[in-house]
């Protein structure tokens, strides 16, 4: 496995984890993010985290549209 490809799926499952371990789907967090003024619509969102290479930017709108304070990156 190349290096950007393990640091894809790294990126991925930080914020799948996330998103699961607050019980949401794709349409929640498409809703969250619509509330915070980002635009993205289901099938784009599930595309981007799917393949794990997503922008730092909307890697934090997501965080913030989500609630999450702290990240544990282990």
């Amino acid at each position: 496995m190349d290096a950007d490809k393990a640091w894809a799926d790294y990126a991925k499952g930080i914020l799948k984890a996330e998103i699961k371990r607050r019980n949401l789907t794709y349409a929640d967090l498409s809703e969250r993010l619509r509330a915070i003024g980002v635009v993205e619509e289901v099938p784009n969102i599930r595309n981007k985290i799917s393949r794990g290479k997503y922008s730092a930017v909307f890697l934090f709108q997501c965080l913030k549209a989500i609630d999450c304070k702290t990240l544990h990156l282990e």
